[in-house]
């Protein structure tokens, strides 16, 4: 009889312990799924599968990317909202995560209450190009010409709210000009208008236009990052041509729905470190301008989400950006 007790509670202390994992052993147990809301092929989607690579390795499961596109990301971003709070299923996101319920009322999710985040993956610098017919060859005659010009010079983007609409609205008010926007229903239509002479400049990805820049379909003026790209080492700062402290990247990240325990999403983070660290990883996206980093902390991740949100939402008002 004591042989049973002791088997018995032996049995009881093993279902207690699974079940405080949620599983029947330490996390992860089965496949982890990142969701991509995005469609396939983008810079979100490349790192994403990029980091899941180096992830299934680390883990010994399975990390796969799945595509849920639609509704601007919003389906993808809710599915992701409504699954259970386990570690199994997260959402791969940019900047237009913590961007659009300041602009869209029934946008479904709130970032920061909804979600919890993980890591930072990487954080891409933007280049000002121009089509170059425009009489410009640097950043500062850019400026001296739009402050002659106000509201004339036209500018394309992906959509209102995108990040490259927002680079350009931030840019007018520390810059004091005016430009026109021109959205258009994604980055490549806008791209080929703009080497076409149909619009006069992009705030686009160094990794999308590196090649336009290189054949000389595109002139490049600056980065919006604090750094210069290695990509393009000579090409200076948008705060090195005379706007001071300009800084706007397109970062991506990791974040899984609001109760996630936080050691597994600390475990997570950890293995994000250890994954943007390896080196022929990160020498993989070094070579199409696309840095990976890691985020130092859980609590540093969720502040710049916080802070994301919050800043575009007081940008948003001043600057009167509405979703279509």
């Amino acid at each position: 009889m004591k042989r049973i007790a002791v088997a018995a509670i032996a049995a009881i202390t093993g279902l207690t312990t699974a079940a405080a994992w949620g599983q029947a052993g330490p996390y992860p147990t089965k496949i982890i799924r990142i969701i991509n809301p995005l469609a396939a092929g983008g810079n979100v989607d490349i790192v994403a599968r990029g980091v899941a690579e180096q992830l299934s390795k680390q883990l010994g499961q399975q990390v796969l990317v799945e595509n849920r596109p639609g509704a601007s990301a919003l389906l993808g971003t809710r599915f992701v909202k409504g699954q259970p709070a386990d570690g199994y299923t997260l959402l791969a996101i940019a900047n237009t995560f913590a961007r659009v319920p300041a602009i869209l009322p029934d946008a479904g999710y709130d970032p920061v209450k909804d979600f919890t985040g993980v890591s930072q993956t990487c954080d891409i610098p933007m280049v000002v190009v121009v089509n170059p017919s425009l009489p410009v060859k640097n950043f500062r005659e850019f400026i001296a010409l739009a402050k002659k010009r106000l509201g004339e010079l036209t500018y394309g983007s992906a959509g209102v709210g995108g990040t490259g609409h927002v680079a350009a609205e931030m840019l007018g008010q520390q810059a004091g000009i005016r430009l026109m926007h021109i959205p258009y229903k994604g980055n490549a239509p806008a791209t080929t208008d703009l080497v076409g002479g149909q619009i006069m400049l992009m705030f686009d990805q160094v990794s999308t236009s590196a090649a336009y820049i290189k054949s000389g379909r595109l002139r490049a003026l600056a980065v919006t990052s604090t750094k210069r790209t290695p990509l393009f080492p000579d090409l200076p700062t948008i705060d090195e041509s005379g706007v001071k402290g300009f800084h706007d990247t397109t970062f991506n990240g990791l974040m899984a729905p609001a109760g996630t325990p936080r050691d597994i999403a600390e475990k997570l983070r950890a293995e994000v470190v250890k994954a943007v660290a390896v080196e022929s990883l990160r020498e993989r996206f070094d070579k199409i301008g696309i840095p990976l980093v890691a985020s130092a902390s859980l609590d540093e991740y969720n502040s710049f989400i916080r802070r994301n949100v919050e800043d575009f939402a007081k940008l948003a008002k001043t600057a009167g950006i509405k979703a279509n």
